[in-house]
């Protein structure tokens, strides 16, 4: 079954907080009486008139930008909008995999911080997202992919980032199954993270939608922006299917809808959608 297909955790009552806090001991105790002791995960709210900030979009970016806000800069006032369910959006169909492993220094420092917070996510959300840090390996097939590799590697680990570069039998020791003598693509070695891995996308948006929400965040499901209003330069508020709401500041979160979301507020960006297809085998 597609994430897309599954069903989200039903979201609370309008004004209802969440069941408090996740835990083993918990789970078993429900498992004794039929499971019936759960409430649901995050409030389903109806939009108010006004919000200090509106988050477009209740995928993973939106969310997360809602929690933060409210837990560590203190702003509550805050309504995310998500055109449909939590977690059916591009959040839910991704490759899942989390990492730092890139050769610029800025984008090494900025996914390292990424990184160390997946890595406690769990504890900060109390769900589980599913983390797995099972290792992210890449294999080259040329000298120059060797070349390119060993100097990220080598970059990575003067910035104090974990990072390895494999020769064809240490790759062959890590993964037995790899075909090292592929006639078109022979494996020459390998570029390994061990602290990278996986995620389950969906099971992050409904983490952070639970937590949001129980930090007073409105999440609004089945909401989608129509329209931006603008009092000259300044962005007021947007129009939804729910009606117009008045907002100080309006962020947009909509990852492949963003050019056509920006439009409305009179922005031309220069990004375009493309559609990719993740091959998953076993």
């Amino acid at each position: 079954m597609s994430p897309a297909a599954k069903s989200p955790p039903a979201p609370l009552e309008a004004g209802r907080a969440s069941s408090g806090r996740y835990s083993g001991w918990r789970l078993f105790l429900e498992g004794l009486t039929g499971q019936r002791g759960w409430s649901r995960a995050w409030a389903k709210a109806t939009p108010r008139e006004r919000y200090r900030v509106v988050i477009v979009g209740g995928g993973g970016h939106g969310l997360a930008t809602a929690f933060y806000l409210a837990t560590e800069y203190g702003i509550s006032d805050v309504a995310v909008l998500e055109k449909g369910p939590i977690g059916l959006g591009n959040v839910g169909r991704n490759t899942t995999i989390i990492r730092s492993n890139y050769f610029h220094p800025e984008n090494i420092r900025f996914y390292e911080y990424s990184l160390k917070l997946w890595e406690k996510l769990e504890r900060t959300l109390n769900f589980n997202a599913m983390v797995s840090q099972r290792g992210t390996l890449n294999l080259f097939h040329t000298e120059a992919q060797r070349d390119l590799f060993t100097r990220r590697a080598n970059m990575m680990r003067l910035l104090g980032v974990d990072a390895e570069a494999l020769s064809r039998e240490a790759v062959k020791e890590l993964v037995p199954l790899v075909d090292l003598d592929n006639g078109r693509y022979p494996v020459l070695g390998g570029f390994l993270q061990r602290r990278g891995g996986t995620v389950r996308h969906d099971a992050v948006a409904w983490g952070y939608a639970r937590a949001a929400s129980e930090a007073g965040v409105d999440i609004v499901e089945d909401c989608e922006v129509t329209g931006i209003t603008r009092d000259g330069s300044r962005v007021t508020g947007v129009e939804t299917t729910r009606g117009h709401i008045t907002a100080d500041t309006v962020c947009l979160a909509v990852a492949g809808h963003s050019s056509r979301l920006a439009a409305m507020a009179g922005l031309t960006l220069p990004i375009e959608s493309h559609v990719l297809q993740a091959f998953v085998s076993e």
